[in-house]
């Protein structure tokens, strides 16, 4: 598998991308790449020059709780760090709107979750502009002020601000997971008809259901406008879980071999005191 096949390298329409792939050996799969992440990690922790942002996006039920689960399980629980942006805070909303993700960003040497992103406001707040309102910037007045110019210039702002990440040490990799509609008709009735499922369910998936060629629309905006050679997007067709698992750590494997982590070393006068510190714990 071309990992390099997902990434948006030149401009996409996410009409004609594929939903669904699957790999009968994902699973099994998926457990070997989970324990070369978690090595590198280790290795990556030692170093301490490098930290590693995983940006996770797609519409309702597309798999992202499920995906963080499986993909990072063998990894050092103390080496990644998740977090799931919802509605604003008061506090949150009196910062700019890239404030909260900014002191969430992992720490060189652990693996940073992002599940919904900084992108949520130019996707979210594009479907329903009147969300914005909340945010009370000066130079917004109504919703005419909402427009393509004022979506657009805050993707000019994320971009810098992930420039700045990829020259401070953060590795940036963004995943969509592309999930088809009739698929999510069915993992929506999977939550109304099973019982133990039940408590995943919202009404308000279904309001938001009906505005799918919406949010389609500015997904495929963002793709184009904010994949970069520093910040990638990658596609990743999510129909089926266990595939679009294995295709997300594949890719970050893939990519964080590239970085060639390496343990810090003990300096020469250490090093020429082993057998001495030896000789000091077997004689006790």
């Amino acid at each position: 598998m071309n990992v390099e096949h997902y990434k948006v390298s030149k401009e996409i329409k996410l009409s004609t991308l594929s939903t669904k792939e699957v790999k009968e050996d994902a699973k099994k799969e998926l457990k070997k790449l989970r324990k070369k992440i978690s090595e590198l990690q280790d290795t990556m922790y030692a170093e301490g020059k490098y930290g590693v942002l995983i940006c996770l996006q797609g519409m309702d039920t597309s798999g992202k709780d499920s995906l963080i689960r499986e993909v990072f399980k063998d990894v050092n629980a103390r080496g990644v760090e998740v977090h799931s942006f919802k509605v604003p805070t008061e506090l949150e909303l009196k910062h700019d709107f890239l404030w909260r993700h900014y002191i969430a960003l992992p720490a060189k040497g652990k693996i940073g979750v992002f599940n919904r992103t900084h992108y949520e406001n130019v996707l979210v707040t594009r479907v329903h502009p009147e969300y914005v309102f909340s945010e009370s910037i000066p130079t917004v007045k109504n919703l005419e002020d909402l427009n393509d110019d004022f979506y657009h210039s805050r993707m000019d702002r994320i971009n810098q601000f992930e420039k700045h990440l990829e020259e401070n040490g953060t590795v940036v990799l963004k995943f969509f997971l592309n999930l088809s509609k009739d698929e999510q008709k069915n993992r929506l009735l999977r939550r109304l008809n099973i019982p133990e499922k039940n408590w995943k369910f919202s009404a308000g998936d279904l309001k938001e259901r009906k505005l799918w060629d919406k949010y389609q629309e500015c997904y495929e905006d963002v793709l184009n406008r904010t994949s970069t050679n520093y910040a990638p997007w990658y596609v990743v067709p999510a129909d089926d879980k266990p595939t679009a698992r294995y295709i997300v750590a594949k890719v970050l494997l893939e990519e964080l071999q590239q970085y060639n982590f390496k343990e810090p070393t003990l300096s020469q006068k250490v090093i020429d005191q082993i057998d001495e510190f030896k000789a000091q714990l077997n004689n006790e």
